[in-house]
Formats: structure tokens, sequence, C-alpha cells
């Protein structure tokens, strides 16, 4: 049986980084992100000072990006002000609720996940 998961930002990374507690998320899992991601992935490999990987990278996962509407847009500034203490980002937000949306895990090892429902959280 094949999982599904939303990749968060953070996971993405660390699958490039080849961390090896993501080495479970490479094979029979189906992916789900936002274009968001892909542009935080984009801003964290130039940082990186690997720009010339953002459009191979952008060609091959731009087909699990699925869409959102106004209402996750409005939840999502929701959600950001619930917990303005712990800074998330409106990208996080927005994934998060995308997971929930389509009843599947949003995958992260971002610490402000750690404790949150319907969290695949991997470090």
């Amino acid at each position: 049986m094949t999982k599904v998961f939303f990749f968060d930002t953070y996971s993405l990374i660390e699958i490039g980084k080849n961390n090896p507690g993501y080495e479970p998320y490479k094979k029979n899992v189906k992916i789900f992100i936002s274009m968001l991601n892909l542009m935080e992935l984009a801003y964290f490999l130039i940082r990186e000072n690997r720009e010339n990987e953002i459009e191979e990278i952008f060609n091959k996962l731009s087909g699990f990006a699925v869409s959102y509407n106004k209402e996750i847009l409005i939840n999502a500034a929701k959600m950001k002000h619930q917990y303005k203490i712990e800074k998330l980002s409106y990208i996080d937000c927005i994934g998060y609720l995308l997971a929930k949306q389509h009843n599947i895990k949003f995958l992260t090892g971002d610490e402000k996940f750690r404790n949150k429902e319907n969290v695949e959280f991997v470090k």
C-alpha cells in the first residue's frame, strides 16, 4: 500500500541532503506539495549556491503540486494568528491545511509542528 504525505519544504530539503530519517519517504510514497513549497526550496538552493538545480527540481516536482482556494488562504491566516507565538510561516500553514483537506499527514521535521495533530514528524 502506497502512503501519501504532504511534503513540507523541510522534508524536501532533508531528502535532498540524504538524511537517513527520510529514507522511508523516498519510495512507494505519493507526494503532495504546493508551488509555494517549490518557491521556498528554490530560495534554499539559491542560498546554497545551487541555483543551477532549480529548473530540474521544478520540472520534477511541480506535477505533485495541489491547488488551493480562498478558504485555505483565509484559514491559513487564521492559523498563523492562532499560533502567532510560534511564528509559523504562511507557507507552512497553507501546507498543513492542505494536508488536512486531503486527509493525509503533513511530513516535516520543523519543531513548530512536532506536537500538532496530523503530522508525521521526522528529524
